[in-house]
């Protein structure tokens, strides 16, 4: 990837990295860090809706490719936030 593109990079249901380059994609970056308490580990963090519905609206906001970080799947928006609304959840 390009220093100038942006990119999510979800793992356990949560965002793991990115690169935010537009303002639309930095605030609403900003919206989920304000959401709630953030842990220093994507295995550990777990989300509340709050935080799930202000991830759902970055990647909303993204202008760039969106992966699965355990299998390397690049996932369009809808597979992104059903992957973020779904994790965890049984069948």
């Amino acid at each position: 990837m390009s220093d100038d593109s942006e990119y999510l990079l979800l793992k356990w249901g949560t965002l793991k990295g990115w690169s935010l380059k537009s303002e639309a994609a930095r605030a609403a970056g900003r919206a989920y860090l304000d959401a709630g308490e953030q842990r220093l580990s994507a295995m550990s963090q777990r989300d509340t809706d709050e935080q799930k519905a202000a991830l759902c609206a970055l990647i909303d906001a993204i202008h760039g490719p969106i992966q699965n970080d355990w299998s390397g799947e690049i996932m369009t928006k809808d597979e992104a936030k059903t992957y973020v609304l779904e994790y965890g959840r049984k069948s």
